[in-house]
């Protein structure tokens, strides 16, 4: 019997299960994905290659997330969070997207998916590199 996924309330996936389609994107030089978003091409070119890799309970949720993880940061909040912490803010959005709760209608909710990732880059004390004070030269 096929496992049937509820799009109204997609289910966790454990974070390695989403690095796996991240990794591949970072690797195939499209690292800023997150920022420029991808094309229906480019996400199924994503879905083939990383979908043998996948525990069968986790890849169509995994893919989800995936999807949604890069529209939400479509949402000039997190474009900019991105853009202050580069690539170092992909882990954790990577953790972030993995363990909140999504509904694929609406994707994720940009300000809580914001404060959630917020809350994870204080935790592991990451600061936020607007906020570092600049040098200045002698």
């Amino acid at each position: 019997m096929p496992t049937m996924v509820d799009t109204s309330d997609v289910p966790y996936v454990a974070p390695e299960a989403l690095a796996l389609p991240m990794r591949y994107l970072v690797e195939s030089g499209r690292g800023l994905a997150m920022l420029e978003g991808l094309s229906a091409k480019d996400l199924r070119e994503v879905d083939a290659a990383v979908w043998d890799d996948l525990a069968p309970a986790h890849r169509v949720a995994a893919l989800l997330r995936l999807r949604c993880l890069i529209r939400v940061f479509e949402a000039r909040r997190l474009a900019n969070l991105f853009l202050s912490h580069g690539h170092g803010l992909i882990a954790p959005a990577v953790y972030v997207a993995a363990r909140t709760r999504l509904n694929t209608k609406w994707g994720f909710n940009p300000l809580k998916f914001e404060r959630a990732l917020k809350g994870l880059l204080a935790q592991i004390g990451e600061p936020d590199r607007r906020e570092r004070p600049m040098a200045l030269s002698a």
